[in-house]
C-alpha cells in the first residue's frame, strides 16, 4: 500500500453569511473531493494540542504523528533545515517576516506579496547594516525569512503578524515569558529579557533602514504597499525528531512537495525527500499541475508522499473570499483529480487522504484551532454515509473525532 496526504493549508472555514451561511468547502464546486468522500470514509481531526498556537508548524507536525510536547521548537528551526542552514547548539533561529506597517498598524504579514528576488536584496541590505557576530539574517522564500541569534533565548513571547491584521504594532513587540521557564538557566545564552530587547531593537532599526531603501521608495512613489519592517516570531533551538521511517515501519521511503520552507523543514527532519516543483509559489498562482505530476512520480518510487498547498491559507489571511473559493476549486480539479485518475487503477493500491491543517476563516483572517474535516479513500474501502466533503458533513463520518497522532495511526493501519 502506498499513501499520499494532500493538505490544503487553511482550507477549512466558518459559515459565511455572504454564502448563505455555508462554509467555503460547502459552497465551492469540488466534485473530486466530494466523490472521494462518498466512496471513502470521513471524520474530523483535532490538529492543535492544548496550549499550542494554531499554526501550520504545530498542525502539520501533529498530522504527521509527532508529539508536539517532545519535538516542538517553533517555525524557525524547521525553516532553517529547509533553507539548508545547519544550526549550532547555541543558535536560536526565529522566523522573520518582512511585513507592511502603515499608520502604526500591521497592514499585511507578507510585505505586499513580496517576491523572493526583491526580498533577497532587502535581506542582504539588513545583514549589511544590522548583521554581526551574534545576528544574521538568512533569505527564505517571498516574505518568509530567518533570523539567527547566537546565544538567543527561546523563552520569549512573540505575536504572529498574520494573527494581528490592522492592529497597532507597538503593543505586539517581543516580551520575555512570564513563567518559571523564562529564567536563564543556560549561562551561555542571553536572558529572555535581553533576547526580547535585542529583537525589538532590530525591528525598530529595520524600519528606519527599509524606509530609505530604493525598493520601498519606488513602492511609495507608486502608492503601493511597502515591505518596511521585519517581524520575528516562533523561534527555538535545534529540534530532536525521529524520522517517519523510524516511527512507522510501513514507510520505507517518502517525499514532501511544498513551496513553503516550513513544510520542507518538517519534511527534512521527518526523513522525507524534498521535491521542489518549478512554478510552485505558495499562492493561488502556484503550479497545481506540476505538483500533481511530481506527486505521481514520487508515488512510483516512494511509499509515502505529503503534498502541501499553501494557497487557501494566504487567501484567507488576505480576507479574499472569491480567491479562497478559487483555491479550493483549483486544488480539487488541478491537483487531486489528476492524482486520483492516475493512481486509481495502479496494481499497487494507493491510499489518499485529504485535509487542511487548521481553519483560516476568511472573515477573521487568522488561524483558528478547531477540528478539521478529513477524508480517506482507497480502492475497496467500505464507505460510510458521508456524501460530501466539508466541515459539517464530516461530523457524521465513521472515523468520528480523532486527536493528533490518531489520524496518522489510522492512516498507517490501512
Amino acid at each position: 500500500m502506498k499513501r499520499v496526504i494532500i493538505l490544503g493549508d487553511g482550507m477549512a472555514d466558518l459559515p459565511v453569511e455572504r454564502l448563505g451561511g455555508k462554509t467555503l468547502l460547502q459552497y465551492a464546486h469540488k466534485p473530486m473531493m466530494d466523490q472521494l468522500a462518498k466512496e471513502g470514509r470521513c471524520g474530523r481531526l483535532v490538529t492543535v494540542p492544548e496550549g499550542f498556537p494554531p499554526g501550520s508548524e504545530v498542525a502539520n507536525t501533529a498530522i504527521l504523528g509527532y508529539d508536539l510536547n517532545k519535538v516542538y521548537e517553533g517555525r524557525g528551526p524547521l525553516e532553517a533545515a529547509s533553507i539548508g542552514y545547519e544550526m549550532a547548539d547555541d543558535d536560536f533561529a526565529i522566523r522573520c517576516n518582512i511585513i507592511t506597517i502603515e499608520d502604526g498598524k500591521i497592514i499585511t504579514h507578507n510585505g505586499g506579496n513580496l517576491e523572493t528576488d526583491d526580498a533577497r536584496v532587502l535581506i542582504e541590505y539588513l545583514n549589511e547594516h544590522l548583521g554581526s557576530d551574534r545576528v544574521r539574517f538568512i533569505t527564505g522564500i517571498q516574505y518568509r525569512h530567518l533570523l539567527v541569534i547566537k546565544g538567543g533565548n527561546k523563552h520569549i513571547v512573540c505575536a504572529p503578524p498574520h494573527d494581528h491584521p490592522n492592529e497597532e504594532w507597538r503593543p505586539l513587540l517581543v516580551k520575555p515569558e512570564n513563567s518559571e521557564n523564562s529564567e536563564n538557566s543556560e549561562n551561555s545564552r542571553l536572558t529572555p529579557q535581553q533576547t526580547a530587547d535585542l529583537i525589538n531593537d532590530l525591528i525598530l532599526r529595520s524600519q528606519e533602514l527599509l524606509a530609505k531603501h530604493p525598493y520601498n521608495l519606488a513602492k511609495a512613489a507608486k502608492g503601493e504597499r511597502q515591505a518596511n519592517s521585519i517581524w520575528p516570531w516562533s523561534g527555538g533551538y535545534r529540534p530532536s525528531m525521529e524520522t517517519l521511517m523510524q516511527q512507522y515501519p510501513e514507510i520505507k521511503s517518502g517525499a514532501v512537495i511544498s513551496a513553503v520552507d516550513l513544510i520542507q523543514g518538517i519534511g527534512k527532519y521527518a526523513g522525507l525527500r524534498i521535491i521542489k516543483v518549478p512554478g510552485a509559489t505558495g499562492l493561488a498562482d502556484t503550479n497545481y499541475e506540476g505538483k500533481a505530476l511530481a506527486a505521481i512520480d514520487a508515488l512510483r518510487q516512494d511509499d509515502f508522499v505529503f503534498v502541501h498547498v499553501e494557497a487557501s491559507d494566504e487567501a484567507g489571511h488576505d480576507g479574499d473570499l472569491d480567491l479562497k473559493l478559487k483555491t479550493i476549486e483549483y486544488l480539487d480539479q488541478r491537483l487531486i483529480a489528476p492524482i486520483y485518475h492516475e493512481v486509481k487503477d495502479w496494481q499497487d493500491d494507493v491510499c489518499i487522504a485529504v485535509l487542511p491543517d487548521h481553519l483560516t476563516p476568511v472573515e477573521q483572517r487568522i488561524h483558528v484551532g478547531q477540528p478539521v474535516p478529513f477524508l480517506i479513500w482507497h480502492r475497496g474501502i467500505e464507505p460510510d454515509d458521508v456524501q460530501e466533503y466539508d466541515e459539517v458533513s464530516c461530523v457524521n463520518g465513521s472515523y468520528g473525532l480523532l486527536r493528533l497522532n490518531e489520524f496518522m495511526n489510522e492512516f498507517m493501519k490501512i
